[in-house]
C-alpha cells in the first residue's frame, strides 16, 4: 500500500484477503473463517463487544462480598476433581498482587486446559464467600494475554476456533498500521460530519478498536453507528424516492358518496386518530404515484373501518380493492365482518336498468368449489366483483383484474419477500396500485423506519368506545390454575365463551408444554366435563377448521382449544376470558395478539398467563403482559428483553447486519441518518454526486438484501 495513492475504501478492504496480514497463516485463515472473517474489511467490522478500562478495575483486596466486579490477574493453580454426584468441579486460584481470589467451575472440565498456571485473564462475577476466603461460581472469563495499555478491548473470541481476544487485536492493530500510510477514505459529505461534530472514519475504526480512553471509544463507536443508519437509509430512501418518481400511480376519487355512506351507518363515531389516518391515506391517494403506506395499530384500535374506507375510495371511482390475508381463517373472517359491514350498499352501473347494482364483495381462498372459483375469476376480469378478499390466491397467475386501485395487505409481517410486489403488477391499468399496510404487531417507531423504511407509517393510536379494558392475570401456581377453569365455567354460565391456547398440537416428549389435542381430551373429561369444548390447529382440515370456527361464533361451542391459529383476526364478542398456557413461551408480541381475541364486546374480559416459566425472560415478558396493555410500550419492552433480532427478523441477513448499531441504543441517530438521507436523495436521486457513498450501499448492502428491504 504504497503512500501517494488514493484512500483506502471499504471495497479496497473487502478485496484484501485477511491472509495477506503478517501472522495470519493456512490455520489462523480457517480459523477466522469460522467467525465469518474472511476480508481486511470484515475483520476491521468484528468489533469489541467490551472493554475493560484498566484505570477502572477493582483490585481483589478491596472486593466487597454480594458485589459483581471486574478482575485482572493470573492463574496460580488450577485442579480438577469429580464430586458425588459425578459432576467435574474446576478450582482455580487467582491472584492480581493484591490479593487471591477462588474462582470454581461446573461441569466445565476444559476449565482445566483454558486456564493453565501462568495464564493473564480477566474474570467477571459475583464475589461470594467460601471457607473464609472470597470466591466466584462460574464467572465470565475472557483471555487477554499479557497486554498493556489503560483501554483493553474485549472481541467475540472462539474457544472451538482457537481464537483469542489478544489474536484479534493483533490482527486489527496489523491492519491499521497498513492503511496508514494511504488513509481511510471517507465519503460522508464534510457538511454532516461538522453538523454531528463527528470525528474521520479512519480516527473512529482507530478509536473503537485501540481507543485511548472510554470518551475516544463513545466518539468513535457515534461516528461508526452513524454510517451504517445511513447507507441504510440511503438505500430505503433513494428505493422509494424511485418508485415514486418512475412508476405512475392511479389518482383516486377520495370525496365520494360511497364512503360517506360507509361512515355514516357504522355504529360509532369514527375516533380522532381513525380520522387523522384516513386523511394521509387520502392525501396520497388524490397523487399520481401509488401509495405504499404501513398502518400501525394495536389489537382493537378499528384498523379494518380504515381499511375498508381506503379499498371503497377506489371503488367510488370506478376501480377494485383486494385485502390480502395471512390465513384462510382470516381472509374467512374478513369477508364475514367486511361484508356485513357493506351490506345493502350500491355502486353505478350504466349497464343496469336502475344505473346501479349492489356493491359486490367476493371470497378467494383455496377451499372455495371449482365452480365458484370460475365465476369469482370471470366476474373480477369483467369489473363485476368491487373487493375480492382471500389469501396468496390473489397473486397466483391465473387471478387477472379488471382495473386494481388498491390493496390492502394485513399482517405485513407474514408474508414473504415477493407476495407485496407482485400483488402490485396486477392493477392491469398500467398504474401501480396503492398499497396499504396493516399491522396490529406495533414496532418502535425507529424500527419502523428501518424495518419499513420504503413505507410512510401511519398510527392509530387510540382506542374506539365500546372496547372494554382486559385484566390480565398470571396463574402460576397448579392452585391458581384451578380458579382459572372455575372462572371459565361461571362465565359460560353466565352465557359468555372461552379460548384455551397451546404452544403445540401434539404431546412432545422433549418438551414439557401442554399440547392442543392432550388438553382438549383433559378439559373434555376434567376440569370442563359438561361443557362444549371444540378443537382447532394448524392440522385440521380446512372444512372442519371453518365449521369448527363458525360454530364458536354462532355460540354452539362454549370453550375453543387451539394453537396461535387463531393468533389474529378471530372476532368473537361474546368471548370473554383467554387462557394461555405455557405462557412462558411465547413471546410478547404473540401473547399481547392472543390477549386481543378478548375484551371485543362489551361484557368485561379477563386474560389469563398460565405456567411458571424457565427462564427470567420468560418472567420478564408475563410480568409486561400483566403490567400494561399498551401495545406500543409492550414492543418497546420486547426490544428491551430481545434486541433488533425482533424487529430485523429475515431482513437482518448477509452482509447487511447492523454490526454495531442498536435500534434499541441508537432510536436518535435513526433519526438523524434518515433525515440526511432525505436531504442528499432529494438533491441527488441516484448519488450521482456521491459515488463513494453509492459504491458503498453496494457492497454493503448486496442487491438482493436491497430488494429484501423492499419487499419484506
Amino acid at each position: 500500500m504504497a503512500a501517494g495513492d488514493p484512500p483506502l475504501t471499504l471495497g479496497d478492504l473487502a478485496d484484501i484477503p485477511v491472509e495477506r496480514l503478517r501472522g495470519v497463516g493456512d490455520k489462523r485463515t480457517k480459523a477466522l473463517s469460522t467467525q465469518g472473517i474472511e476480508t481486511v474489511l470484515d475483520l476491521l467490522q468484528h468489533y469489541p463487544r467490551r472493554y475493560i478500562d484498566r484505570t477502572r478495575q477493582a483490585h481483589i483486596e478491596d472486593l466487597a462480598i454480594g458485589e459483581e466486579a471486574t478482575v485482572v490477574g493470573e492463574v496460580r493453580r488450577v485442579s480438577s476433581r469429580r464430586t458425588r454426584n459425578r459432576r467435574t468441579l474446576t478450582t482455580v486460584e487467582f491472584g492480581d498482587g493484591t490479593g487471591r481470589l477462588s474462582l470454581t467451575f461446573f461441569n466445565q472440565p476444559w476449565r482445566e486446559r483454558q486456564l493453565s498456571e501462568g495464564t493473564q485473564a480477566i474474570v467477571y462475577g459475583r464475589i461470594d464467600l467460601y471457607r473464609g476466603r472470597r470466591q466466584m461460581s462460574n464467572p465470565v472469563v475472557d483471555l487477554v494475554g499479557d497486554r498493556t495499555g489503560r483501554i483493553i478491548p474485549i472481541y467475540p473470541q472462539s474457544e472451538k476456533a482457537g481464537l483469542h481476544t489478544w489474536d484479534l487485536a493483533a490482527f486489527v492493530e496489523e491492519a491499521l498500521s497498513r492503511c496508514r500510510a494511504r488513509g481511510l477514505a471517507d465519503p460522508v459529505p464534510e457538511s454532516v460530519l461538522d453538523r454531528f461534530d463527528f470525528i474521520d472514519r479512519e480516527a473512529a475504526f482507530n478509536g473503537i478498536h485501540h481507543p485511548e480512553s472510554m470518551p475516544e471509544k463513545s466518539e468513535a463507536r457515534r461516528r461508526l453507528v452513524f454510517d451504517e443508519l445511513l447507507r441504510v437509509q440511503l438505500e430505503l430512501v433513494r428505493r422509494k424516492s424511485r418508485i415514486e418518481r418512475e412508476t405512475a400511480g392511479v389518482v383516486h376519487q377520495v370525496d365520494g358518496e360511497l364512503v360517506d355512506a360507509f361512515h355514516g351507518r357504522l355504529p360509532f363515531p369514527l375516533t380522532g386518530a381513525q380520522q387523522r389516518v384516513i386523511t394521509e391515506i387520502s392525501s396520497d391517494l388524490v397523487l399520481p404515484r401509488p401509495m405504499h403506506r404501513l398502518l400501525q395499530g394495536d389489537v382493537g384500535s378499528g384498523k379494518t373501518v380504515v381499511a375498508v374506507t381506503a379499498l371503497l375510495m377506489a371503488v367510488q371511482g370506478g376501480m377494485q380493492g383486494a385485502l390480502m390475508a395471512p390465513t384462510e381463517v382470516l381472509a374467512e373472517q374478513h369477508h364475514l365482518g367486511i361484508a356485513a359491514l357493506l351490506e345493502g350498499m350500491v355502486v353505478p352501473d350504466p349497464s343496469t336498468l336502475m344505473g346501479d347494482r349492489p356493491l359486490r364483495v367476493e371470497l378467494l381462498v383455496n377451499r372455495i368449489g371449482a365452480a365458484d372459483r370460475r365465476r369469482v375469476l370471470a366476474d373480477l376480469v369483467m369489473g363485476k366483483v368491487d373487493i375480492v378478499i382471500g389469501t396468496h390466491a390473489l397473486i397466483q397467475e391465473k387471478v387477472e383484474y379488471h382495473s386494481l386501485g388498491m390493496v390492502v395487505i394485513d399482517e405485513q409481517h407474514r408474508f414473504g419477500v415477493e407476495q407485496r410486489a407482485a400483488l402490485r403488477d396486477k392493477g392491469n391499468t398500467g398504474a401501480a396500485p396503492d398499497v396499504l399496510v396493516m399491522t396490529a404487531t406495533p414496532i418502535p417507531r425507529t424500527a419502523a423506519m428501518t424495518v419499513y423504511g420504503d413505507l410512510d407509517v401511519s398510527v392509530l393510536d387510540e382506542m374506539p368506545p365500546g372496547r372494554t379494558p382486559i385484566k390480565t392475570i398470571w396463574a402460576r401456581t397448579d392452585l391458581e390454575e384451578v380458579a382459572v377453569w372455575s372462572d371459565i365455567r361461571e362465565a359460560v354460565a353466565e352465557g359468555r365463551q372461552a379460548y384455551v391456547v397451546c404452544p403445540l398440537i401434539d404431546e412432545s416428549e422433549s418438551l414439557d408444554v401442554r399440547s392442543a389435542e392432550e388438553t382438549h381430551a383433559r378439559l373434555v373429561h376434567d376440569e370442563l366435563a359438561g361443557l362444549r369444548v371444540g378443537l382447532l390447529h394448524g392440522r385440521v382440515a380446512p372444512e372442519l377448521k371453518e365449521s369448527t370456527m363458525a360454530d364458536f361464533r354462532d355460540g354452539r361451542i362454549d370453550v375453543l382449544v387451539a394453537t396461535t391459529v387463531i393468533e389474529v383476526g378471530v372476532d368473537v364478542p361474546n368471548a370473554t376470558i383467554m387462557v394461555v398456557l405455557d405462557a412462558g413461551r411465547f413471546g410478547i408480541a404473540q401473547l399481547h395478539q392472543l390477549r386481543g381475541r378478548v375484551g371485543r364486546g362489551s361484557h368485561e374480559s379477563r386474560c389469563y398467563l398460565v405456567g411458571d416459566p424457565a427462564t427470567p425472560d420468560g418472567e420478564a415478558r408475563i410480568n409486561a403482559l400483566v403490567g400494561t396493555t399498551d401495545g406500543f410500550r409492550l414492543a418497546e419492552i420486547d426490544l428491551e428483553l430481545r434486541g433488533e433480532g425482533t424487529i430485523m427478523g429475515e431482513r437482518q441477513k448477509g452482509r447487511n447486519d447492523l454490526k454495531l448499531a442498536s435500534l434499541r441504543r441508537d432510536r436518535e441517530w435513526v433519526e438523524s441518518a434518515r433525515m440526511v438521507a432525505f436531504e442528499i436523495i432529494d438533491s441527488d436521486p441516484e448519488l450521482d454526486d456521491h459515488p463513494g457513498l453509492r459504491d458503498e450501499i453496494d457492497l454493503v448492502l448486496a442487491d438482493d438484501e436491497a430488494e429484501f428491504l423492499m419487499k419484506g
